[in-house]
C-alpha cells in the first residue's frame, strides 16, 4: 500500500543539481576525478569512465539519467536517503 511517502522521497531529487555538487556526491561512490578530456571532465570507478556534462546545472532528466549511469557502473541502486546524504 503506498501511503504516499515515495511521493515525497522523489521530490528531493527533483531539483537541479549544481556541477560541483554531482561531482562531489559522485566522488563520494568511489569515483576519481574529474578530469579533463577532450570534451567534456570525466570520472573514472575502477575501468569505468563516466562523463561529466559542462553545464553548471544539471536539470532533473539528466539527473536521473546520470544517478542511473553510476549505478550501472558501481552495480548497485542508491536510495534517496544515501543520494542525499552525500
Amino acid at each position: 500500500m503506498d501511503t504516499g511517502g515515495n511521493r515525497h522521497k522523489k521530490a528531493h531529487l527533483a531539483t537541479t543539481a549544481e556541477n560541483e555538487t554531482l561531482i562531489h556526491k559522485i566522488h563520494k561512490l568511489g569515483f576519481e576525478g574529474p578530469y579533463s578530456g577532450t570534451r567534456h571532465q570525466f570520472m573514472v570507478y575502477r575501468n569505468h569512465r563516466l562523463a561529466i556534462p559542462s553545464n553548471l546545472e544539471y536539470s532533473v532528466p539528466q539527473l536521473k539519467m546520470m544517478v542511473k549511469e553510476v549505478e550501472e557502473i558501481i552495480g548497485r541502486q542508491i536510495a534517496i536517503e544515501e543520494w542525499n546524504g552525500l
